[in-house]
């Protein structure tokens, strides 16, 4: 009782301590403004025209998202074609970080890459969605990068970008027969160009701004570029008259963002995600705009500007076809591009079997 008697007072004067500290207006602490980390810059050398439509639009698309999705954490960039480096030079510059990324399509590193073809577009090959269901479902990435890998080359590489078939080529005359390619300078692109020389003709492979003035001046005789939309920017239609599908050298072409594998591996893994999903989605987004410029463009070439829309024959598919295999077999003994093209030939063939069952025919 004596210590109930002591303790109470003392326990109740506690308490009217805590309640009285609590009345007390407590005073406002300041914020404590912490700096912005720099952001992070991707200086990215283009290999194409930014203003041309179609395969200048990803590249835009993905600086832009970069910047708004990491809230400025991560900028990029874009430099014109030759501005950081000449284009046929990036992947050295990007692997030895003069360069610290580049937007481009592997289709130019055959030389150095011998594999990186498959990964940019190959004859008779897959249609876009196909394509990406290998990328990303597939092996395609992981072989992507093995290539690089196994050929020396200091870079990550992430596809960014994909467009719908190409046009087979631009000529002045109508083609009747294999035999006219015979001696015929034409800019043709990747593995195509191979089977173009097996058929007799000399390839070459111009940067697409110089194409019209070298059909213009006879230094060409005929080419290809690319999807219709970007041919008609380019205006061969003014030169060559005779315009012919399927473009069965590139049904569908990937375009990468290359990066320094330093500069990647110093990146967060936050960083890395935000990039890899803005690729992702320019993939889509990218392939859609293909897709709806084609028919348009197609009807705005036949209807104003006289071009005459062909489609090969099955003879002529055929004689592509055959020459294609012949390239085929000597590809095929570089370890790299065999292990690869394996790999996606196996696919194709299990993708076939839903692709014959689930689509109407096109024609």
């Amino acid at each position: 009782m004596h210590n109930q008697k002591f303790f109470a007072p003392a326990i109740a004067g506690v308490f009217a301590v805590a309640l009285a500290s609590c009345a007390q207006p407590q005073q406002a602490q300041a914020p404590v403004e912490r700096e912005k980390p720099a952001p992070i810059v991707l200086e990215t050398a283009a290999a194409f025209d930014v203003k041309w439509p179609t395969l200048g639009p990803p590249i835009i698309f993905i600086a832009e998202q970069l910047e708004k999705i990491s809230g400025g954490e991560i900028k990029m960039q874009v430099h014109k074609p030759g501005k950081l480096t000449p284009p046929t030079e990036v992947l050295n510059a990007v692997s030895s970080g003069k360069v610290n990324s580049a937007y481009t399509t592997a289709g130019y590193w055959a030389a150095q890459v011998p594999a990186a073809p498959i990964f940019s577009a190959v004859p008779f090959g897959p249609e876009a969605l196909e394509y990406l269901a290998w990328f990303y479902h597939g092996n395609g990435r992981k072989l992507h990068q093995e290539a690089y890998d196994r050929a020396g080359f200091n870079v990550h590489v992430i596809p960014c970008a994909v467009i719908s078939p190409e046009t087979a080529g631009w000529f002045r005359e109508e083609i009747t027969s294999a035999e006219q390619f015979e001696g015929m300078n034409i800019r043709f692109f990747g593995l195509g160009a191979e089977v173009m020389r097996k058929l007799g003709a000399q390839p070459s492979l111009l940067p697409g701004g110089k194409i019209y003035d070298a059909l213009k001046n006879g230094e060409l005789d005929a080419t290809e570029y690319s999807i219709p939309a970007i041919d008609a920017h380019l205006k061969f239609h003014e030169i060559a008259k005779n315009n012919y599908f399927p473009g069965w050298h590139q049904q569908a072409t990937i375009f990468e963002l290359m990066i320094n594998k330093e500069f990647w591996e110093g990146l967060s893994g936050h960083q890395r995600a935000i990039i890899e999903v803005v690729c992702m989605a320019s993939m889509t987004n990218s392939a859609a705009e293909s897709e709806f410029t084609q028919g348009a463009t197609l009807i705005r070439q036949r209807d104003e500007n006289g071009v005459v829309l062909h489609y090969w024959s099955d003879e002529m598919l055929k004689t592509f076809h055959d020459a294609w295999e012949e390239v085929l077999k000597k590809q095929k003994e570089d370890a790299m591009f065999k292990k690869a093209w394996d790999d996606l030939a196996a696919f194709r063939k299990s993708y076939d079997v839903g692709e014959q069952h689930a689509f109407l025919p096109r024609r």
